[in-house]
This record gives structure tokens, sequence and C-alpha cells, in this order.
């Protein structure tokens, strides 16, 4: 761990803006952060709308964007200050609309010459003396504009941006990072945590503070410890060796009162194979308190020890403070994505919820040595934590596949199998669990809400050479063979994960590259590379010959198990061969329903108050299949009027349950899947509820354009 600082104590102007009144379950009519408030609890006091009426709910207006693309998306949860709704667009515009009309006020492109969209989950706002500003990302930059024009503000950074890659301590050009989730203002500073990939080469995932007015570095706060800071001791570096991930990559969450942010960390990198960290590898996985004036360091609480799942803390933890054994407690809740959720003290960080110390199975690929326990709660499961035979489906989706044959084909023996060379399964998968999208706590009734993906995933890893040609820069003309030996080794190490080892990705979510030299010559294959797009991260690092190399052995299209062996290598290392789920050919989870799920968990016990499927499998219901739910992904958020509103889904729809009951009270089909939280507020008495509706990534379904507001009559 490493806190720098780049102005003096002293010499910081300190104030509260008018942002952060109102929070928590005073009075709101605005929707003020990312995610609700600093608190990042996704609850509303409004009411207006209820259980009595939300069945009258219509649609009030549709902003649509004009931008979508092919597998293009919106993941926003949309701000409102002072009338103005702020919003992104599958091509990472920004844009701020009348929040009672949606008609559009001012329109801003971070690069109108390179509209290849990504993955933006909303803005950040900041208000002082008249001086209002919406600060966005693109790619790896920071922009800053007025908050009422959209004008770039003179004076922040470098033409109004300022580059995430710098201040890390690697050369910026060699770095490939992006950031997803919005920042958060803590008196006049933006903290930002960024997307850093999943390859041996990721860029390190510190967080930093950085000055409104100017964009100076005032703090940065570095998760992977060096030699002699606290927590070296829990990693077994190699020499020569970089070390990445560990990011904060799904936002943060604020107490204000003590001025701490809280920070939710990922996994390190590589993801699946950790033989180059062997060690706890703290911060990794990860609640960190900080203090947020100087990032100084607070305490920490470490969920998973020498992460090989890739089971990153998806979103920053929520703030409550609820009644527990009779007594009033601050308290942190991070959902994770293994489906459970950890509470803790927030003064001190220690579990509220008792923890076992249970040990789990070792790791059979060469060179890795699993940590021998993980910590997991006696209560707050939301998800089942077992995949035995007993948990298979009995029935049949018209595949002819048996369930129970696929199931013996891989290793399990119980959670935290570890990933093998013959491939292991995991319960639930790394898309499992809780997901950026959060969870939603209702502070009056110490209740949480989340949704919940409920399948498995298979985690297998494959030996590969990495040639001592990846790092070539000069320039002469090396063989072909050469080329291909090195475009293995870049591809393996920075691609396979999600394009797969063998090209065929994992549609939809991951395109295959089998035959894209028939539809993209050779320059537009390097530029996609380069810049990104959608929810891949561009890769501006490498050199000429590099993405020469790397689109040579993509045109081959022979995949990871042909050409150079691993004998004829300078180094082995094992990688993923891709992001593949326990799921049949149709894309059916072989494991038993609900696959996706909403449920209402009482904080004080950890114990479930109902659990309700989440989505609707048309095909499957056709054939008399019940509901099993589905794929989701975005969040919900509840309300004073004892509702909790959710898109999310497959089947393109949003709905409200009772809040109470986890009985649907309403369901309204959107003009594509709404992937993202919803955003509710109050203009002139009425209240409207608003969704992204993107579909396209993860979710597979058409890319769409629109946001939707709905209103009573």
């Amino acid at each position: 761990m490493k806190i720098t600082s780049g102005i003096p104590f002293l010499a910081w102007v300190v104030f509260v803006t008018p942002i952060h009144e109102g929070l928590g379950i005073e009075p709101c009519s605005s929707w003020p952060i990312y995610r609700g408030g600093a608190e990042a609890i996704q609850y509303s006091s409004l009411d207006q709308v209820n259980r009595d009426n939300v069945g009258d709910l219509e649609v009030a207006w549709i902003y649509r964007s004009g931008d979508a693309g092919e597998r293009t998306m919106i993941q926003c949860n949309s701000i409102m200050h002072h009338g103005l709704l702020y919003l992104t667009t599958p091509q990472l515009s920004v844009v701020a609309v009348d929040a009672a009309t949606g008609e559009e006020v001012w329109r801003v492109h971070p690069n109108e010459k390179n509209k290849i969209g990504g993955v933006n989950r909303g803005v950040t706002f900041w208000e002082m003396d008249g001086d209002a500003r919406i600060f966005f990302t693109a790619g790896h930059h920071l922009f800053a504009v007025d908050a009422f024009t959209g004008k770039r503000i003179p004076g922040f950074g470098s033409d109004s941006k300022i580059d995430l890659r710098e201040h890390l301590g690697r050369p910026p050009e060699q770095l490939s990072l992006s950031v997803t989730s919005p920042g958060i203002i803590f008196e006049d500073l933006i903290i930002m945590g960024s997307a850093t990939g999943e390859g041996y080469q990721a860029s390190p995932g510190d967080v930093r503070a950085y000055d409104v007015r100017s964009g100076e570095l005032v703090w940065s706060f570095q998760p992977i410890p060096e030699e002699g800071e606290l927590g070296a001791e829990t990693w077994q570096k190699l020499e020569g060796e970089t070390y990445g991930g560990t990011n904060v990559w799904g936002g943060f969450s604020l107490d204000q009162e003590r001025g701490w942010v809280f920070l939710a960390t990922g996994s390190p990198t590589y993801d699946f194979y950790g033989a180059n960290r062997l060690g706890e590898n703290l911060f990794g996985n990860c609640i960190v308190a900080v203090d947020a004036r100087t990032g100084a360091y607070i305490w920490h609480y470490q969920i998973v020890q020498h992460d090989l799942w890739d089971y990153d803390l998806p979103c920053a933890p929520g703030l409550v403070t609820i009644e527990i054994d009779g007594v009033l407690r601050d308290v942190v809740v991070q959902p994770t994505k293994m489906g459970y959720l950890i509470l803790l003290d927030r003064e001190t960080g220690r579990p509220l919820y008792p923890m076992k110390e249970v040990p789990v199975p070792a790791s059979t690929v060469p060179g890795e040595v699993a940590w021998p326990t993980q910590r997991i709660p006696t209560t707050g499961f939301f998800t089942r934590q077992s995949l035995g035979p007993e948990d298979l489906r009995s029935f049949s989706t018209g595949t002819g596949e048996d369930a129970l044959e696929a199931y013996r084909q891989y290793r399990y023996e119980g959670r935290f199998t570890p990933p093998s060379i013959e491939g292991s399964l995991a319960m639930p998968s790394t898309w499992g669990g809780a997901l950026w999208g959060g969870a939603s706590i209702d502070p009056t009734s110490g209740t949480l809400f989340v949704n919940a993906n409920e399948f498995a995933s298979i985690n297998q890893v494959k030996r590969v050479g990495v040639s001592d040609q990846v790092g070539f820069i000069d320039d002469s003309n090396p063989a072909q063979g050469e080329l291909l030996s090195a475009g293995r080794s870049l591809y393996a190490m920075n691609c396979a994960v999600c394009h797969g080892a063998d090209l065929n990705g994992i549609p939809p979510a991951f395109p295959g590259l089998r035959g894209l030299r028939d539809s993209k010559t050779d320059t537009e294959i390097k530029a996609l590379i380069t810049d990104g797009k959608g929810a891949m991260p561009g890769y501006p690092q490498f050199s000429d010959q590099q993405l020469a190399a790397l689109v040579q052995f993509i045109n081959a299209g022979v995949g990871l198990d042909a050409g150079q062996g691993a004998e004829d290598s300078s180094e082995l290392k094992f990688v993923s061969t891709g992001y593949h789920k326990f799921f049949d050919e149709k894309g059916y989870p072989f494991s038993k329903p609900p696959w996706g799920s909403l449920n209402a968990i009482d904080l004080a016990t950890g114990k479930l108050k109902w659990k309700v499927p989440l989505g609707e499998v048309k095909e499957l219901s056709d054939m008399g299949i019940p509901l099993t739910g589905n794929r989701n992904f975005g969040g919900c958020i509840s309300t004073a009027g004892g509702l909790v509103f959710i898109a999310s889904t497959t089947d393109e729809k949003i709905r409200a349950f009772d809040s109470k009951t986890g009985e649907e009270l309403w369901v309204a089909t959107l003009p594509a899947a709404g992937y993202a939280v919803p955003t509710t507020y109050s203009i002139e008495g009425k209240q409207y509820l608003v969704i992204a509706c993107g579909g396209g990534g993860r979710g597979g379904t058409p890319s769409g354009d629109a946001y939707v507001a709905f209103s009573l009559p």
C-alpha cells in the first residue's frame, strides 16, 4: 500500500457542497449521485408512487440518443440536479435533458472523430458558488464540462481532461485502462477508480483523488503494496514481473461525517492463475476504508484470499444504520459474486455476521498454491452455495443433453474449487451472485434487496508458451514464424480470457474472432485493438510490430492449441480458456432454477424474507416449464412507497414488486432491455421513474438507445 499526496493538507479549501444535503432517509426529490446517494443504498424517500397506485404508471416521455450500434449498451444510472437529468449514450456522449419532458438541453461527446462506444454507468456532479460541473469518463480520460451548457472547462487538466494512465508508476503509453463507473465527490475532490483488464500485463488499480477545479492529483492509494508496506508480506512477488488489477471498478461509497471513503477492490491479475503472486494478496478482494481527504489507510477486511475465480467485489458497499440486538449500529454492507453478504462494523471493519474460516480444495495446476482456507459467513446467503447432482435441473430444454453427464466431465469439490486443466465448476459463477448493479437498502426497515444470477461457470486453464519475442519493438523485419509466435503470446496473455483459447468467443457477450479478416482489413483490426470497442478496452500500448503479430495470429485462426508448442517457448504460463458457462447448447443452465432471482434480506439477522424468480424465458414457459428466472444485469431501487423497481432482465421488461411480500405489482415492456439501475425523482410534485434501455452487452439482446420515464397519469 502506498499513499502519495500532491498538495499540503493546510492548502486545501474545505467546504461542504450542496450536493450532499438531504441524503439518507431525509425527504429528497432528486437523485443526485450514482446509485442515489453517497451511501450507495439505491433508496428514495419518495412515496407518491406506492403499492396502491403503481399499476397506473404510464410512459411520461422517451428520449432516444440515436447512436446505438452493434453490441452497444447503456448501463447508466442517470442523476438529476436543478431540473436536468444527466445521462450517457451508447457512444459515450453525455446529455442533459429536461427531467420533466425528456427534451435535450445539451449534448457533448469526448471525441467526435472516434465514436466506438463502451461501458459507462453514469456521471458525477459538483457545485460551488455558482460553478457547477459534470465529470465523466471515456476510455482513459476524465473530462469536465459546465453542468448547464455542456461546454468544456478551461483550466481543468489539459484541454479540459486528464489522462488517468498517468501517475501509475509506469509509462502511460504502456498501460491500458478505462473507467466504467463514476467517481465520487468529497469536498473539492473527485475520487476515481478504474477498470484495468484481466491479463498478465494489466494496469495497477490505484485509487486517485483529483482537485475538481484544476485536475491536479491530490492523493493516491496504491492497493498492491511494495516492500516494507502494510500487506507486502502477503505477496510472493517474482523479479521482473509486473502486477496489476486489485482495482476499484464499481464506484465508491462515502461517510461524510467521518470523512471516509470505502473501496471495494477487485482481484489481482492474472485472474485465474496466481503462481506469480502466491499468498493472500492484500489488498485484493477487500473492503478498505480510507481517509477521503488524504487517502490514508484506516482499516480493511479481505473477503477472498488469493482469488483464482474472478470473484472481485462488483460494487461499492452500502452504508446504513440499523438496529441489531436492540443497538443502533453504523454498518458497511457488501454484496458479493459468491451470493452472500458481508456485514461489517463501520468504525472498526470487524464482521457483524459470524465468519467461519473453512478449508477449501487445493489446486492441481502446476505452480499454483491455492490459499488453504476461505472466510464464509454463517448467514446472509441469497444464492445456492453448492452444485451437487441434486442441484441439477430435471427438465429438458429440447437439446437432448443430460445434465448429470455434463456435470461429470468437470472437477467439483465444493465452493472455491480452483480452476483446473480439465475444467472446474464454480457455483455461482463469475457472473453470478450480485454484480455491478449493487443492492438497495430500505433504511426504515433494515431490509436489503438484491437481484442475483444463479448458475455455474467452468473455470479451465491451459498451459501456453510466452515467446521472448512478445516485447520486440525494433525496426527489423522478423520472419512470419516469429510474428505468429509473438502474436500467440500476446493473445494468450491479453485476449484469450474473453475471446477464448480457440478464438470462438462466447457469443453474444464476447464475439468470436475466426473469420474476422473476411469482414475487416488488417488496418481496421489494428484500430479495433488499439481503440477498443464496447466493453473491450483499448490497447494503445502495443507497438506496430506487436499489432502486426497479433493480427497475424488472429487471421491465422488456429487458436492456442496450434503453432508453437509450449516446450519451445522461453517461458511457461497458464491462461484461462475463456468465460465459459455450465450451459446447454441453447444457452440454458444445467443447474436448477431459479437462474435469476430478486431477494429480500433482513440485515439484522441475514435471513431471507422472500425470494422470487426474476425474468421469464418465453421459450421455456411455452413448453410448460414453470418460471425459471434468467440472467439479469443492472440493479434495483426501493422507495418509501413500499416498492422495489427493477428492469435488468433479458425479457426486456421493467417490474415493480411489493417490498414486504415480493409480489409483482406492475410490469411494462421496454424498447430494449434495461441493463441499468433505475432512477427516481420528483419535479413540480410529480414522481418519475427512469430506466436506460440499452440492451446489448452480456445480456445478448438487441441494442437500444432509449431512456424511458414513467409517471402516474
